[in-house]
C-alpha cells in the first residue's frame, strides 16, 4: 500500500470508513466483522452459533406459475 499511496508514522491501515482492512503478502482484504459482531450484541445475539447457507446455493428457481402474484417490492 505504501508503494501507491502516501502514508503516515500512524501504522498499518485497519479502518477506513467502516470497513476492516487486513493488508497480506498475498493482498488486501475488506471485511465488516467488527460491524456485524457490533450488531449481534445490540440485538443481544452475540453469543449465537454460526450456521452454513440454509440453501444450495446451485440451486435455479423456477417460476410458480400457477401461484398468487405477489409485490416484488415488498420482499
Amino acid at each position: 500500500m505504501s508503494r501507491e499511496f502516501q502514508m503516515s508514522l500512524t501504522g498499518e491501515l485497519q479502518f477506513f470508513i467502516g470497513l476492516q482492512i487486513k493488508q497480506g503478502p498475498e493482498g488486501t482484504f475488506v471485511h465488516q466483522a467488527k460491524y456485524t459482531r457490533d450488531i449481534l450484541n445490540k440485538f443481544e445475539m452475540g453469543d449465537s452459533k454460526p450456521m452454513t447457507t440454509p440453501m444450495s446455493t446451485n440451486t435455479a428457481l423456477d417460476a410458480d406459475e400457477d401461484g398468487e402474484a405477489v409485490d416484488q417490492k415488498e420482499f
